[in-house]
């Protein structure tokens, strides 16, 4: 990875954290903008980058996904035997959770956690 896909990184997780904050803080995007000293269409403009990213690194993974590799920063669970998995297994990523039971689909489960993990 060179300089400027680190510098590019950076300032995307520096804009989606400023983002969760707005969230967080139950602000509008003009008030937050306003509070925090630049105008809108910035904000708008790292949104935009933002939800660029995420469905680049969705489309990438989808087709990863296709190809059997497990993404990064995943691990791959295999059950042992056929013993259920309990009532059910509890995901948070970036705020969200997600309930899983034996009934979950899988595949629908995988674009899910890719989605929350993207965002």
């Amino acid at each position: 990875m060179n300089t400027r896909e680190i510098a590019a990184e950076y300032r995307l997780s520096h804009w989606a954290q400023m983002m969760r904050e707005r969230q967080e803080r139950g602000l509008s995007i003009k008030a937050y903008c306003r509070e925090s000293g630049f105008h809108e269409n910035v904000y708008y403009y790292w949104q935009r980058k933002l939800r660029q990213t995420a469905c680049a690194e969705l489309t990438e993974r989808t087709a990863d996904a296709e190809t059997g590799l497990v993404p990064s920063g995943w691990t791959r669970l295999t059950g042992a035997g056929s013993e259920p998995l309990g009532s059910a297994l509890v995901i948070e990523i970036n705020g969200c959770r997600v309930n899983v039971t034996a009934e979950t689909d899988g595949a629908l489960l995988e674009k899910v956690c890719r989605t929350l993990k993207a965002i």
